[in-house]
């Protein structure tokens, strides 16, 4: 669904449907500052920082400096799987994945003003992040992808 702020959730409407993910594995020798410039400069007004392999201490660094760009750009931010750095750094909410925290659990840490999305692979797992009340559900892979091994199987 869509609108002409946004996409909406069951309960709010959240920004320009173009949802960027940042993950420093992606980057290609590029500097990170230099891709998140580049995204922020465009349309993006929702972004996720990725860094599946970045150690705790590091991606707490890494994802202040990318709280401070996205707040200067009037973008939304979302730390992908961790909670902790997300309350930690003031982000405007959390993806979660299948393996993660429970999306009950989470929103009681959270709270009810942040974002909280979640990763599903099937019907079953869409639906129930909808009755848990998530913001956003995303979807997949829709396609094959050589930019991550989801273990689950295209559904395009």
């Amino acid at each position: 669904m869509s609108s002409e702020s946004g996409f909406l959730s069951g309960r709010r409407s959240l920004p320009s449907p173009l949802y960027a993910v940042l993950d420093p594995s992606q980057a290609k020798g590029r500097p990170l500052t230099s891709v998140l410039q580049a995204l922020l400069q465009g349309s993006t007004r929702l972004l996720q920082l990725r860094a599946k392999e970045m150690a705790a201490k590091e991606l707490f660094s890494l994802a202040r400096e990318v709280r401070q760009m996205t707040r200067a750009a009037g973008c939304r931010f979302i730390v992908n799987d961790r909670v902790d750095i997300a309350l930690a750094t003031q982000a405007d909410g959390v993806h979660l994945g299948q393996e993660d925290l429970p999306l009950e659990v989470a929103r009681k840490l959270m709270g009810r003003e942040k974002i909280i999305g979640i990763s599903t692979h099937d019907l079953a797992q869409a639906r129930e992040a909808e009755r848990g009340g998530a913001d956003y559900i995303g979807f997949g892979p829709i396609f094959g992808t050589a930019t991550k091994d989801t273990g689950y199987s295209s559904r395009g």
